[in-house]
């Protein structure tokens, strides 16, 4: 369904890549890892690039030189993360704060990992269009009997997104909003790559 629904084109939905880890229990930079003919990391931005009235921005932190040399698309902005150690809250705050410099009348963001191999734009899509039809103000991907990433907020969570701290991540305000939230499914979202032996289920 490539139809975003009553989305204005002046409305463009921001997406954060969070690419900013080191991969510790890989022991190599994830966000490279070769698949689909490029890498990881450039997958899901490609994808996200599809999706009509975005705008992508990726926050780096460990290997940052590496990570944007290998994507070097115009298209795409970056926002390095220098406190990238603490957890992945500074990464969202980062995220979100450029953001909101860009775009800072944006109403609605979605944040996405860089190690979801299956995510597709239709996965983005199917979060937009979700958010509009139900007017909920999260929309989340559901797997494996959670809610996570990819997830799509409604500008008035903005605050308590750059309210995070610590290892605190977006699944925090998910379960605090219940009420507020809607299931997407997203096959196969289960799948990330934390370490060699994911990266080696890939290709059997």
């Amino acid at each position: 369904m490539r139809f975003i629904m009553e989305q204005k084109s002046q409305n463009r939905t921001g997406i954060v890549i969070l690419a900013a880890g080191n991969s510790s229990r890989l022991g190599r930079p994830k966000q490279l890892l070769k698949f689909k003919e490029s890498t990881l990391l450039k997958n899901t931005v490609l994808e996200a690039l599809k999706v009509p009235n975005s705008f992508v921005i990726v926050v780096t932190g460990s290997n940052s030189n590496a990570i944007e040399k290998e994507l070097e698309l115009p298209e795409i902005n970056f926002s390095f993360n220098p406190e990238w150690e603490s957890g992945m809250s500074s990464s969202i705050v980062k995220g979100l704060g450029e953001l909101l410099h860009i775009n800072a009348d944006c109403e609605q963001c979605i944040f996405a990992v860089c190690d979801q191999p299956f995510v597709t734009s239709l996965v983005f899509e199917n979060l937009i269009n979700e958010y509009y039809k139900t007017e909920k103000g999260i929309a989340a991907s559901a797997y494996s009997e959670t809610l996570g990433a990819p997830v799509l907020f409604h500008k008035k969570y903005f605050r308590e997104l750059l309210e995070l701290e610590g290892k605190e991540g977006a699944k925090k305000l998910i379960k605090k909003y219940a009420d507020d939230v809607v299931e997407v499914p997203f096959e196969k979202g289960n799948i990330d790559i934390d370490t060699e032996e994911d990266y080696k289920e890939l290709f059997r």
